[in-house]
């Protein structure tokens, strides 16, 4: 009762399907826009960067190149100055190793805590520069040294050049205020961006949530209607996608063959029903009548007393039957595998059918090979030929004709019962070895059966691995058949 709550409990607290996929999708979308902002504005600022890095090292370059020995006009070096920076859009800092500004051209004292900043910033990182090469074991001349300058809010460029016999510094800067910008507006593209993919995938994943459960659903619903009995539900529609197609096809099978399955079950009953009340009804009936009627009368009380033992004998038939099925079908049987002449056997069992040549003029016609063995429990072997020869007298026709065959083959030796009844229909031909099965013909039984012989022949070649079959057409009687292996070499 408790796991049956807590399995009850486990059910209540799963997830729907069509959620699932709901927030599956919704995450998704979400992620890949996370991920794609993400990357996106990294590679934007690596790119800018690269860009204006790229710019203020031409143009540090450009400048180091038109620089020489000769004494610069400041209006010739600050034409010059101003035409670099304006065609890279960069702006240029010279001063010399005192600090004094040569460009621009400030008043001394008046640069600013920023200027200074900046020139102590460059000289700096130009010896490092020089000092990390002497390290290196490659002596550098100053002139050769640059180095990145990078600030909060700009990238810088420095070198040192030579000008009038003197080292100066010339630091080329680009305001990082228009990346800046840039990112800010992509960072509100993209949160627009999401917030529509996100509303887009909330319809999208709610369409196809539904478009995929749907059919699920349907599939389900036929489930628990066929765990309530309900066989005669049916798809009679192809679903999107492959698997659910097999599903549905395997439920629709599984339909059917619990359907007849359950066909199958009902008739067992009512005919094992049956056969026990005629027999217990006739004991009753012939013992109330030795009490009452035939008990002084000893020829009476012998003649319904025969008919008592008959059909207890017919009852302990059935129920013999029965449990010898139940053994089969779960695998329990102690017969063991032995080598056997299956000649011996065949003849002996038909020898048991004498009694209706003798009485009801039956006719059995035999075409048995000489010492035929085979390897399998030979108990189980004898009740397949006697269920098969008994099933035969009582379908055989009017000639009441039975051919019993036991011809040796390569690897096998085939056994054949055939009878000259009026066949099996097509559509009967799997049904015949189901339990219980009976023919739409009724036959008049001379031997006594219980309605499993058949059921029991399949259980025992099955657990044997036996090949066996039916061949029939209709007015032309019935073949059954049974391939039988030769013993191995060394039994």
């Amino acid at each position: 009762m408790r796991k049956r709550e807590k399995e009850t409990r486990k059910r209540t607290r799963s997830l729907d399907l069509n959620l699932i996929l709901w927030l599956t999708f919704l995450l998704f979308a979400i992620v890949l826009v996370a991920v794609f902002t993400v990357v996106q504005n990294f590679e934007l600022n690596r790119r800018y960067r690269e860009q204006i890095d790229n710019s203020l090292q031409e143009a540090a370059f450009r400048l180091r190149e038109s620089f020489s020995d000769e004494m610069f006009a400041p209006s010739k070096l600050s034409a010059l100055m101003l035409s670099v920076t304006n065609e890279y859009n960069v702006s240029a800092y010279l001063f010399s190793e005192d600090d004094v500004f040569i460009f621009p051209n400030l008043p001394e004292g008046q640069e600013g805590e920023d200027y200074r900043t900046v020139v102590a910033s460059v000289r700096e990182r130009i010896k490092q520069f020089v000092a990390e090469m002497e390290e290196a074991g490659k002596p550098t001349d100053i002139t050769d040294a640059h180095a990145k300058i990078s600030m909060p809010d700009s990238a810088g460029y420095a070198i040192a050049v030579r000008m009038e016999n003197k080292i100066c510094y010339l630091y080329l800067t680009s305001s990082l205020e228009m990346l800046h910008r840039l990112s800010a507006d992509m960072m509100w593209f993209s949160l627009i961006t999401a917030l529509f993919a996100v509303a887009l995938s909330f319809v999208l994943s709610g369409f196809v949530s539904m478009l995929i459960t749907k059919p699920v659903t349907e599939v389900a619903e036929r489930a628990k209607e066929l765990a309530r009995g309900h066989y005669d539900v049916r798809s009679g529609r192809d679903y999107f996608c492959t698997e659910l197609n097999d599903l549905s096809r395997s439920l629709d099978y599984a339909s059917t063959e619990i359907s007849k399955t359950d066909r199958m079950q009902k008739e067992l009953i009512a005919n094992i029903s049956h056969d026990f009340k005629t027999p217990l009804t006739m004991i009753k009936g012939y013992a109330a009548m030795i009490r009452e009627i035939s008990g002084n009368d000893p020829e009476k009380r012998d003649k319904h007393t025969q008919i008592i033992i008959e059909e207890a004998d017919r009852l302990a038939a059935l129920v013999g039957d029965v449990l010898d099925l139940s053994r089969l079908r779960a695998g329990i049987d102690e017969s063991e595998r032995t080598v056997f002449n299956l000649t011996e056997d065949v003849y002996s069992v038909v020898n048991r059918f004498g009694y209706l040549t003798e009485t009801q003029g039956y006719v059995f016609e035999t075409d048995l090979d000489d010492d035929v063995y085979t390897y399998a429990g030979k108990a189980r072997v004898e009740q397949v030929l006697y269920n098969l020869i008994g099933n035969a007298v009582n379908y055989t026709g009017e000639d009441k004709r039975v051919i019993v065959r036991l011809k040796r083959r390569e690897g096998c030796s085939r056994f054949e019962v055939q009878d000259s009844g009026k066949g099996i229909p097509p559509d009967e031909i799997d049904t015949i070895w189901e339990r219980y099965y009976r023919a739409s013909e009724l036959h008049k039984r001379p031997v006594q059966g219980t309605g499993l012989g058949l059921s029991i022949v399949k259980s025992v070649l099955l657990k044997y691995s036996i090949p066996f079959g039916v061949q029939s057409e209709e007015g032309k009687g019935s073949c059954f058949w049974v391939d039988f292996p030769d013993p191995p070499d060394e039994k």
